[in-house]
């Protein structure tokens, strides 16, 4: 499953609740989208009655599920789709499971590390590195730094400014 959202909290008395979205995906939440909620154990089906944007966030409302109670029981959980209903990214995207683990490694084929996730900031995408020492370094995931992404070697090549893995 493929996580596209998390519910943050009840929105009014009408049963909308607010999501943080983890997808650029156009229609990823329109009305009639079925999509999976989760939270520890607990599962359940939900067909989006409607969506709208709030801020940085969505408001969104269920099928059948109205009011502020029903609302208030999804808080904190997540909500997700089947792996092949992802959008194919453009070229040159990656998504963070896609590179998780991978070598990292400097122009000379020294190790850097191991990838730890691709995460979006609003400075940019991030490549989180796990150092040898087993620090975490931050790395811009953009040219010139990122200089290689070989998907057949699961391997990504870095030319990083001096100082930036000195954590």
């Amino acid at each position: 499953m493929l996580l596209v959202g998390v519910v943050r909290r009840p929105h009014g008395l009408e049963g909308e609740v607010s999501v943080e979205p983890f997808t650029d995906v156009p229609g990823r939440f329109a009305p009639g989208v079925r999509v999976e909620w989760r939270r520890g154990e607990e599962a359940k089906m939900l067909t989006v009655r409607s969506a709208r944007p709030h801020g940085g966030r969505l408001l969104i409302s269920f099928e059948g599920f109205p009011g502020v109670d029903f609302a208030r029981t999804l808080s904190g959980g997540e909500l997700a789709v089947p792996d092949e209903e992802a959008a194919s990214p453009p070229p040159g995207w990656y998504m963070s499971h896609e590179v998780e683990g991978w070598r990292c490694e400097d122009r000379q084929g020294q190790l850097a590390g191991h990838v730890r996730r691709l995460e979006m900031t609003a400075a940019g995408p991030l490549l989180s590195i796990e150092l040898p020492s087993g620090k975490e370094a931050l790395v811009p995931f953009v040219h010139p730094i990122v200089v290689l992404v070989d998907e057949g070697e699961r391997r990504v090549v870095i030319d990083p400014p001096e100082g930036l893995l000195d954590v």
